[in-house]
């Protein structure tokens, strides 16, 4: 059916029309924008897919971050709900919105149970819903998880373990996904720099963000005894770590997959980033401090593990690279993940 068709023989306003069309496009109006309103934004032409991204880390745009290209490509719009602007900075390259301000959307992802996705569903229930999977979880039912997962439209993980431990912690019980993680879409060559050794930070101080991770002072010591054995050290900064910390290293200028094309092993407080890196070709060794919980699949891809300082060297003289088994378990497919992701949000989270 086409707008400007002239065999009608129904009096039906523009407006109206347009809405009608709108609704069966499953385009909604949410913000407290009306159908009238939505109406005369198509009726200046046809508006790009916009899917709204909720996560644990309320202004964490880095996670959102990876999935610009394959968006870009597509013609559609990314854009993080924040609480409010605080936490945002200028340059940022992500969209972010308010609650107060959201723009229409095709669907809502939230990638995590925490109390701001659970949130945002709560708020946005007009939408679509799926769930995603871009930061590690714990294999534990999120108590807010319930409010929503009935709801799900699909839900994707980066590989056949995180699907494991996302199930369980989304409670669902169901078929989960497995897309690979964006951050593998670009992978830099590796050429390592003799005796560079990257090293992945966490988040030693929380904040409004999100918390923090254990382990900040033996990856510390670690590098210190790693420097003093004539290692250089380079560091890949977690996006909210704390700059001050490591400054007498020298701090990676882009982000740490990229940095660890340099590096001949890398080593850090497991996280996300983990099979990413291991992806790269670089052998990992992991801090485990006592009071830190990982998941065993980011463990999984680490040449040796250390609760002590002094094992720093002689673990990163030894450490290799992770089979490949092992990488898929932990990783997932390696390249053209963002495709794959966004082919189930077309095909599973938008209304047809």
């Amino acid at each position: 059916m086409k707008i400007g068709d002239a065999a009608m023989n129904h009096e039906i306003s523009r407006r109206s029309m347009l809405a009608g069309l709108l609704s069966g496009a499953g385009l909604v109006a949410v913000g407290g924008a009306n159908a009238a309103y939505a109406a005369e934004e198509l009726s200046r032409g046809p508006r790009r897919r916009r899917v709204l991204i909720a996560t644990n880390e309320p202004w964490g745009t880095y996670h959102a971050a990876p999935l610009l290209p394959e968006a870009a490509r597509l013609g559609w719009e990314v854009v993080q709900l924040v609480p409010d602007r605080t936490g945002v900075k200028p340059d940022d390259p992500v969209q972010v919105a308010t609650l107060d301000a959201v723009p229409d959307a095709d669907l809502l992802v939230v990638t995590g149970a925490g109390d701001w996705p659970a949130d945002c569903a709560e708020r946005l229930r007009r939408l679509p819903l799926v769930a995603a999977s871009l930061a590690y979880q714990q294999p534990v039912e999120a108590p807010r998880a319930a409010e929503f997962r009935g709801r799900l439209r699909a839900i994707t993980a980066s590989s056949p373990a995180e699907a494991q431990v996302f199930d369980d912690y989304l409670g669902t019980r169901r078929d989960i996904t497995v897309v690979g993680t964006p951050q593998t879409d670009n992978l830099p060559e590796h050429v390592p720099e003799p005796g560079t050794v990257l090293v992945l930070t966490s988040v030693t101080k929380p904040d409004a963000t999100g918390g923090a991770a254990p382990g900040a002072e033996l990856l510390l010591a670690a590098a210190e005894r790693l420097a003093a054995a004539g290692k250089h050290i380079l560091v890949g900064l977690h996006p909210r770590e704390d700059r001050t910390l490591w400054d007498r290293f020298e701090i990676s200028s882009v982000p740490s997959v990229q940095a660890a094309a340099r590096a001949e092993v890398a080593i850090g407080i497991p996280g996300t980033v983990f099979p990413v890196v291991a992806a790269v070709g670089v052998p990992l060794v992991g801090c485990t401090d006592p009071k830190l919980q990982i998941p065993g699949y980011l463990l999984s891809v680490c040449s040796h593990t250390i609760a002590s300082p002094d094992d720093a060297v002689a673990a990163v003289a030894d450490a290799k690279p992770v089979s490949r088994k092992v990488l898929y378990e932990a990783a997932g497919p390696i390249g053209g993940s963002a495709k794959r992701l966004f082919k189930v949000w077309r095909q599973r989270g938008f209304r047809d």
